[in-house]
């Protein structure tokens, strides 16, 4: 289809048109045609017939009550007939993978100007390359899930595996082998966990928490457990499907019973009398994306004590949704095993060694869920600067107002506080070895994790203050907003309750304290 001629107007011709039945209006140098819209717009035809926007620059008006992207649907889009002569848009819209010019909307590494010990040229150029494939192919399909509760894109989950991303979402490891990473951008040998971080942050941009933990969350935590415990065979089989996105898995450990307890599980799992195979009976609860799951990694309490099972959905595997403050797209459901019978060889690790396995994979999980909060904050603190500048109350801006001021200092400190500790911890991750992690980073990143869901929640509050009724509204201006207040519970909770990662990265440091110190 042949693109729309546009008319090229001076403002003395736009301000001809300010009567019913023959109304323009200028935004940011773009002419519209309301004529026909009046009768349709959302706030009633009054508001375009102010003397102030009939026939007029409508742009500050606009801006004071809609979002950017509206202007972009199609049935906005096409009311445009003309723009205004020797005159150039003031407003820039980023193009797919542009860096934002907001102040702190960017972690410091990503600041014009600004220099950090941590990032290469290769990171860069990485994180370039995954802004734009999350701009232009995830965020679009977050955006649509989160509303309509469908599971993520079969064509979004296959444009990932192309890339090799689901893998590196796993981070670095043998299982990169042979893959071409992002178009063979970076070599599985290099890839490293600021790769990684770049990944996370990015996805999380689509601003749609409950896409993002459907999108392949359960994989992320779920998966581990096959490629460091799981037979060859197992592996074999499990892990090509996975990340190929042919196949969905899920951790399947959470009760009605227990949660941050464990070992206080109640599902069962019994050996049949050849010894070939178990009986898994019980229930899970809370279960990221077991609605649409293939395979469940699941906590089993056996005769030796607990025990990590491989379950395949078959026979006697039930899963339902259950509803969350978040979208359904997250696929959170409740699991009822019904004498499932399961081979052997998919126990994962030794018969009553569970806990290693699961403790194995922790430090990556919690980790994982950090540098996904740090990044949330950044963009609802991005949300708030735009906002505040742009909003006037008592005719001026609201940064004007010394209260806004301080919210937003709180959120830019919260913002660069997190992101130096998580990329302070994710330096050692990558510097340590795997045994080394595990002694030394579980306490400091599980503290890390309490303090991103602590600032998280008070960035959430700031930000609908400064929102006001904007933001608890789930459409227009502060749509954003809302979403993080509502969801931001999510991240307190999952991987371990942000008290008992406190508890557990203090006790931690006690063990190391010296016996011979005295104040």
């Amino acid at each position: 289809m042949a693109a729309k001629q546009m008319k090229v107007v001076t403002r003395e011709e736009v301000a001809k048109h300010n009567k019913p039945g023959d109304l323009w209006v200028i935004i940011d140098t773009k002419v519209f045609d309301l004529s026909r819209f009046v009768n349709l717009h959302p706030g009633g035809a009054a508001v375009l017939y102010n003397a102030d926007i009939a026939g007029q620059d409508a742009t500050e008006a606009f801006y004071s009550l809609h979002r950017q992207e509206v202007l972009l649907k199609p049935n906005y889009a096409r009311l445009q007939v003309g723009n205004i002569q020797d005159e150039t848009p003031q407003i820039k819209l980023l193009a797919p993978g542009e860096l934002s010019q907001v102040p702190y909307a960017e972690p410091g590494w990503l600041t014009k100007g600004y220099h950090s010990p941590y990032y290469t040229e290769n990171h860069r150029a990485f994180q370039k390359a995954v802004r734009k494939f999350v701009d232009e192919v995830i965020v679009p399909d977050g955006q649509a899930r989160e509303e309509d509760g469908k599971r993520a894109s079969q064509s979004v989950v296959d444009a990932m595996a192309a890339l090799g991303m689901h893998a590196m979402r796993m981070g670095p490891g043998k299982h990169l082998k042979g893959l071409k990473l992002m178009n063979g951008l970076v070599k599985p040998e290099e890839f490293d966990y600021f790769h990684e971080m770049i990944i996370n942050q990015e996805i999380v941009r689509c601003a749609a928490r409950g896409y993002g933990d459907g999108l392949m969350g359960g994989t992320v935590i779920g998966l581990p457990p096959i490629l460091n415990f799981g037979s060859p065979e197992i592996k074999a089989k499990i892990v090509p499907e996975v990340l190929s996105g042919k196949k969905f898995i899920c951790l399947a450990i959470s009760e009605a019973f227990a949660g941050s307890d464990v070992m206080g599980l109640q599902t069962t799992a019994t050996k049949t009398p050849d010894g070939k195979h178990w009986i898994v009976n019980g229930t899970k609860k809370w279960i990221t994306n077991g609605t649409f799951a293939d395979y469940f990694t699941t906590g089993c309490k056996t005769e030796d004590g607990f025990t990590v099972i491989l379950i395949e959905r078959g026979e006697g595997v039930e899963t339902k949704p259950i509803k969350t403050a978040y979208s359904a797209t997250a696929g959170t459901a409740y699991i009822t095993f019904d004498n499932v019978k399961v081979p052997v060889e998919n126990t994962l690790g030794q018969e009553g060694a569970g806990i290693f396995v699961m403790l194995s994979n922790f430090n990556h999980e919690r980790w994982v869920m950090c540098t996904s909060s740090v990044r949330a904050q950044r963009t609802i603190t991005e949300e708030c600067f735009k906002w505040a500048s742009q909003r006037k109350v008592f005719g001026k801006a609201l940064t004007n107002q010394a209260v806004i001021r301080a919210k937003l200092a709180q959120m830019i400190a919260r913002c660069e506080t997190t992101q130096t500790w998580l990329e302070h911890i994710t330096y050692q991750m990558n510097n340590m070895s795997y045994k080394e992690q595990a002694a030394k980073l579980a306490g400091p990143i599980g503290l890390l994790k309490m303090y991103c869901t602590q600032a998280g929640q008070d960035t959430a509050r700031d930000a609908q203050m400064i929102f006001g009724g904007r933001g608890i509204t789930r459409t227009g201006m502060g749509r954003l907003i809302e979403h993080y207040h509502r969801t931001i519970g999510f991240d307190a909770l999952l991987g371990g309750a942000e008290d008992v990662l406190g508890d557990l990265g203090v006790r931690q440091a006690m063990r190391n304290m010296p016996a011979n110190v005295r104040l």
